[in-house]
């Protein structure tokens, strides 16, 4: 089936996958009693957030895929409040939070050029 939008074709989407990758190596250092608390939450925001742009993509409609952007980015930014609470507990370093936040800035930045493109 061809779709209007193609999200392997979409840079926000691989942006995003990226994170993700980037989200997992850094948690493998938190302690091991947060893998069911944080270390989970945060995987799971990560991994929300190109998955939302994906399924946006397969329904085939210009508001529904708007509707998932919506919530793609809402994981991006639950993401970034559990970064900065990592970082606040101590299972984050302020070095990888100093990196980390500007690649969720961009993809968010990226998600709402995207959603804003489809209005027009």
């Amino acid at each position: 089936m061809k779709y209007k939008h193609n999200f392997r074709e979409l840079k926000v989407w691989h942006k995003a996958r990226h994170l993700v990758k980037e989200v997992y190596l850094t948690t493998q250092s938190f302690p091991k009693e947060e893998l069911y608390g944080l270390t989970n939450q945060i995987r799971r925001c990560a991994v929300s957030v190109p998955s939302n742009i994906a399924e946006g993509c397969g329904r085939n409609s210009d508001n529904q895929l708007s509707h998932f952007l919506d919530v793609a980015h809402g994981s991006s930014c639950e993401l970034e409040t559990q970064l900065v609470l990592a970082n606040d507990l101590n299972f984050l370093q302020e070095k990888n939070l100093t990196e980390l936040i500007p690649k969720v800035h961009e993809v968010q930045k990226m998600i709402l050029g995207f959603k804003d493109s489809l209005n027009k």
